[in-house]
């Protein structure tokens, strides 16, 4: 893919940033023994890695806002563009040895995604995906797949954890889609989720209670991959709502169906 300049700097930033954290991935399982001490690691390799994204960047669109999950978010001299950032897409993850976890980054432009970058470093793929140009994966032009019955295909979420609010939801949303479908895997990126949707790994994806870094590179992927995503309560932005249901177009609706039951 032949991108643009700003895309290019993107790519530098992921690709600096996976290197540094797959150097502290590599003393992760040392930690594991404590998981305080594996824990503060974690957060510390996390911070860093967002620092590198946040110099790159900054050094080369001084002017652009920025919004990242480890930092204060703030508005550039230049107000109709900024960054968002999540350094380590899937932190637990991570914490836990296991190598599914990525570096997600997005330009946004007037309140619409134009650039976006999801890398992971552990299988050194990269998505990448610009307003009108297509999304690819490395050297390979991504597209949604063409599944259409819904029992043939497979799809993706986020479980809440922690007591969050949305598990009585979601456990509805399992119980009315898994006897139709052909499964659900819970990965535990956002990022990656979009992405497979984008590449046909998954067929369709949907979460409640994210943020704007956990989904707005993986949105655009998506969109140029060919696949369409809106809120689950229909008619709200995406970004703002914290809630998402994406799927290749032959079975969205009768996906967006099962989901936004009462």
């Amino acid at each position: 893919m032949q991108g643009s300049a700003n895309l290019n700097i993107m790519i530098k930033a992921a690709r600096a940033a996976g290197r540094s954290l797959v150097k502290d991935f590599r003393e992760v399982e040392n930690l594991q023994v404590s998981a305080k001490g594996a824990g503060d690691f974690v957060s510390r390799a996390d911070i860093a890695a967002e620092r590198i994204v946040h110099e790159i960047l900054s050094e080369a669109r001084p002017n652009y806002g920025w919004v990242g999950e480890e930092s204060t978010s703030h508005e550039g001299k230049d107000p109709t563009r900024r960054w968002i950032v999540d350094p380590l897409d899937g932190t637990t993850n991570y914490l836990h040895g296991l190598p599914h976890w990525a570096v997600s980054i997005a330009l946004e432009h007037k309140g619409e995604i134009v650039s976006a970058v999801v890398f992971d470093p552990a299988k050194d793929e990269l998505f990448m995906a610009e307003k009108g140009m297509g999304a690819f994966m490395n050297e390979s032009r991504l597209r949604v797949s063409n599944r259409h019955r819904l029992i043939e295909c497979l799809f993706a979420t986020g479980l809440p954890f922690g007591g969050k609010s949305e598990l009585p939801a979601v456990l509805r949303d399992l119980g009315r889609l898994l006897p139709a479908t052909a499964g659900v895997r819970r990965s535990g990126a956002a990022s990656l989720d979009l992405a497979y949707v984008a590449g046909g790994r998954y067929d369709g994806y949907w979460e409640r209670g994210t943020k704007p870094w956990d989904i707005a590179a993986g949105i655009l992927i998506l969109r140029e991959a060919g696949g369409f995503f809106d809120t689950i309560t229909p008619e709200g932005d995406v970004l703002a709502s914290g809630e998402i249901i994406a799927a290749n177009g032959d079975v969205f609706e009768s996906f967006a169906k099962l989901i936004r039951q009462a």
